[in-house]
């Protein structure tokens, strides 16, 4: 027969492989006989099947030996006959992404990233060290394909916390221990698995002829890809998603089937893809994403489905569940209104097609993507991208917890006939500072993502944002709100800037939508005001900019006392005089002082 060379036929070599190693067994060539011993992180009977045709088109023919199914590190490390008595003369080991143990998450420090990696390296050379020592031959060892998501998005591979950081960082250990041991190999399955995808995404003609760095047909999936991270960088990433529950987060239907006929779990290969998927569901809440259930059921099926033992995702984990037999548009709405965010924020996932067509009709911005077969699911969601981490602060941690919190706040005012009481019920403290150097991300991250009550709208990069915390001519404040139910972290953020001895121009204001209606602005206003007056400014001069999302604050400085001095269509210019200024809040205490009067002059 021919030699088999590149570019291979893969499906006919597949098809054809018992006939090719007859053929090539009976061709009368020479070999070299070698004993191959394959310890496998997962099934390797295709792998062997195939090395074996190519060794013996290059002239060796080899006996294997195959460890059982993931069992590769205990027959390298432990004693086994059958393995000692094989002898081999090279051991290869199959191992993938999947069989790294250690993982890494948003929640970890850099320290506790370190530590993970160097156990799982610690892990493999103690391997390779025992293979050295009970076998004392070559050994080719997989380095680590790239994972198949991206939890932080284009951040993942940079930052300590992702996992393709992991990966890459094991791979240069890996290199450099082969580096440091002659008889040590890498079999560079990260390049292969790269170049699988790579020889569809160049094109030589396209460069030669264009001067593309890549095939046409690819550019549209690049700029997809780079205007994610535009996309976050300005603050258009989605919050949260809306999850349907039968046939999306388990098989089935579970008020016709029963919790008991769910198919979720272990057992079988679709069972083990919902469970996957409520897994990688479960991991967008390390990166701030807010789970919410919207699902056509009832609310007792849908707690019982969520209950199942083999689910990964279960109640707690859910900021609000809307589980009724009203519209998916409608019940969208309704938890964007309890969650103080637009409904625009929302990536919908429902395996029903007419679901989709009626929510993406509905809500126009929400992000409803196609899903077809479940295990293409976190595919789907990861490559939509919806939640592409450019920046990446503690309150992002915290934000499903935030916002639960903010629920029951919601839940709390319905037993108050005074609002009033309500707040003060509430046992509101607030911290409002300078910008100090732990807060300057988060910071960064409000002026890029809040939108409706914002001011000015005006957007700041982190370098930005710390060259105005270094500016003497500038009042900066960010404020932090806590109550009897939680901390809702930094949520309020003013740059005023000295444009002469007396006045103090407002050139941002902006506060998050989770502390709407709970008269935070007014404590920012008094700090404000107190540090003006300090500082012997006797003018407040603010700024209205009309955009599409931020009318609610259109009369803000009007409510405020300022008075109106110039318009220009919507966009406004207001005054204020501190001459005789009374406090205006009088339910938030500040900065560990007793709760100020209101209407106290300062």
């Amino acid at each position: 027969m021919n030699s088999i060379t590149y570019p291979l036929d893969s499906s006919a070599l597949i098809k054809k492989r018992k006939k090719i190693r007859r053929e090539l067994l009976s061709d009368g060539t020479p070999r070299l006989k070698k004993k191959i011993a394959v310890l496998g992180g997962s099934t390797t009977s295709d792998v062997v099947s195939m090395l074996d045709i190519f060794l013996l088109d290059n002239g060796i023919q080899a006996q294997f030996y195959e460890s059982e199914y993931a069992r590769y590190w205990q027959d390298a490390v432990f004693s086994n006959d059958e393995l000692d008595g094989f002898s081999p003369d090279l051991i290869y080991i199959h191992t993938t992404t999947r069989n790294i143990l250690e993982r890494v998450s948003p929640k970890m420090t850099a320290e506790e990233c370190d530590m993970a990696v160097e156990r799982e390296f610690d892990r493999f050379r103690q391997m390779w060290e025992k293979i050295d020592e009970r076998f004392s031959c070559p050994v080719v060892q997989n380095n680590f394909e790239l994972p198949s998501y991206r939890l932080m998005g284009n951040r993942d591979v940079w930052d300590k916390r992702g996992m393709t950081n992991l990966v890459c960082r094991l791979n240069m250990m890996f290199s450099e221990y082969a580096a440091e041991h002659g008889n040590f190999y890498i079999n560079d399955i990260n390049y292969i698995s790269a170049a699988y995808g790579l020889d569809r995404w160049y094109s030589p003609s396209y460069w030669y002829m264009y001067k593309y760095a890549m095939c046409l047909e690819a550019i549209p999936e690049f700029a997809f890809n780079l205007a994610a991270i535009i996309r976050s960088v300005f603050g258009k990433n989605k919050k949260a998603v809306a999850l349907d529950l039968d046939n999306t987060l388990w098989g089935g239907v579970v008020g016709d089937d029963g919790v008991e006929n769910l198919v979720l779990g272990e057992e079988t290969p679709t069972g083990q893809a919902y469970r996957e998927f409520q897994g990688y569901i479960k991991q967008l809440r390390d990166i701030g994403v807010m789970l919410t259930v919207c699902s056509k059921n009832d609310e007792e099926n849908a707690l019982a489905g969520l209950a199942h033992p083999d689910g990964v995702l279960k109640k707690d984990d859910f900021i609000c569940i809307k589980a009724n037999w009203e519209n998916k548009d409608r019940n969208i709405a309704e938890t964007a209104e309890e969650m103080s965010i637009l409904p625009e924020s929302f990536l919908f996932l429902d395996d029903n097609p007419a679901e989709r067509a009626i929510v993406k009709g509905s809500i126009p911005g929400a992000a409803v993507p196609e899903m077809d077969e479940v295990e293409n699911y976190i595919r789907i969601v990861d490559r939509n991208a919806c939640f592409e981490v450019t920046g990446f602060s503690e309150d992002d941690l915290k934000r499903n917890e935030m916002y639960a919190a903010n629920v029951k706040r919601g839940q709390a005012m319905k037993s108050f006939g005074d609002y009033g009481e309500y707040l003060l019920s509430l046992e509101m403290e607030a911290e409002i500072t300078d910008f100090l150097p732990v807060y300057i991300q988060r910071i960064t991250q409000l002026t890029n993502k809040s939108n409706q009550f914002n001011l000015t709208t005006r957007r700041y990069t982190q370098p930005e944002i710390e060259k105005t915390a270094a500016d003497e001519n500038c009042i900066r404040l960010c404020g932090r709100l806590r109550d009897k139910f939680g901390d809702n972290g930094v949520v309020s953020v003013v740059i005023g800037r000295k444009t002469d001895p007396e006045t103090l121009d407002i050139e941002l204001w902006l506060m998050s939508c989770r502390v709407l209606k709970r008269d935070m602005e007014l404590a920012m206003l008094d700090e404000l005001a107190e540090q003006a007056v300090r500082a012997g400014v006797k003018r407040l001069r603010g700024y209205y900019y009309k955009t599409a999302k931020n009318k609610m604050v259109s009369r803000l400085y009007e409510s405020f006392g300022f008075s109106l001095v110039s318009q220009n269509g919507e966009d406004t210019v207001w005054e204020l005089w501190l001459e005789g200024y009374k406090n205006k809040n009088g339910v938030i205490a500040v900065n560990g002082k007793p709760l100020q009067r209101k209407d106290g002059q300062l």
